[in-house]
């Protein structure tokens, strides 16, 4: 694919309506919310296709809560392009630059969506720490789970355990929130279908969906939290991952807040700061064991608040 061709790509709004996706779509308020993100990424993508050489005009213009979704979209395009040219187009330098920086996480997970789109089995190194790029793993997750399905999901959880699938499985959990339309009781009824060595990466997909993509209320999250049961904290390490996404971008909408007050006990901005803290002696590891060991500081120090 050439940087002609590539300029000619573009993701009709179509692939955002849940029904097309054979996703739920008996909660039509909470399908509204995750078919709003998910036609920003589409947007993203096809912003980044017309101005990949100058992208952060153009998504400056998206609604501030929606920008990441438009960022991550932006990042999958950017990826392909990379792949394309051997990363001569430097399309995901260029969107990690100046402004961009402030999305960091949502452009790691999105150039993840290539490994989705073109197979491609290799984790980018993209600029920037070596620590996040393990986020791309968790975005090709979420990409398996939002083109597959429920039963792609369960493929995956099936599969033998290990420290990239640990990585992977949390998107997939990510990508189950919207597959369910944010409802608790279907995303715990899919999650206690699979092996158990896989729930827990799971829920903390789903926390950190609930607390960045938001779509309900302090009831359904209270239900979500009896739900999950014995993984609570890998559920709260998620809504941590999602805080310090949120605040370093510098919009933090009213759910982030909110679900960080019900689930942490603590501001949004506290919980970023708990993020940073806890890998600030890994940013440059290229190790995944070293994403996994941030993730387990993270829940150590909640469960030792939660206790």
């Amino acid at each position: 694919m050439t940087t002609a061709v590539a300029a000619r790509l573009r993701l009709p709004p179509r692939m955002a309506d849940f029904s097309r996706r054979g996703f739920r779509t008996d909660l039509p308020a909470q399908r509204a919310v995750l078919e709003r993100h998910a036609r920003n990424f589409l947007a993203g993508f096809n912003l980044a296709v017309r101005s990949w050489r100058e992208p952060h005009e153009p998504l400056s213009r998206v609604d501030g809560e929606e920008r990441g979704f438009a960022y991550e979209g932006a990042a999958m395009f950017a990826g392909l392009l990379d792949l394309a040219t051997a990363g001569r187009a430097r399309a995901l330098d260029r969107l990690l630059a100046g402004p961009g920086d402030a999305y960091a996480h949502l452009v790691h997970v999105g150039a993840g969506w290539l490994f989705t789109a073109a197979r491609v089995p290799v984790v980018p190194r993209l600029p920037g720490t070596s620590l996040l790029r393990w986020l791309a793993v968790d975005g090709s997750g979420f990409g398996e789970v939002y083109f597959g399905g429920t039963p792609a999901l369960l493929r995956r959880a099936a599969r033998t355990p290990g420290a990239v699938w640990q990585a992977r499985l949390a998107g997939c959990g990510r990508a189950l929130w919207f597959a369910q339309s944010a409802c608790p009781s279907g995303v715990a009824e899919v999650i206690g279908r699979t092996p158990p060595v896989a729930r827990p990466q799971l829920w903390s997909g789903v926390g950190l969906a609930a607390a960045y993509a938001g779509a309900v209320d302090e009831a359904a999250r209270t239900e979500l939290l009896d739900l999950v049961g014995r993984h609570r904290a890998h559920f709260a390490q998620g809504v941590v991952f999602a805080a310090g996404a949120r605040v370093r971008s510098g919009i933090v909408p009213r759910h982030t807040r909110d679900t960080c007050a019900q689930v942490l006990g603590v501001t949004a901005e506290e919980a970023a700061r708990w993020a940073d803290e806890a890998c600030a002696d890994l940013l440059d590891s290229p190790d995944v064991r070293a994403y996994l060991e941030w993730k387990a500081r993270l829940r150590d120090r909640i469960a030792r608040d939660l206790s």
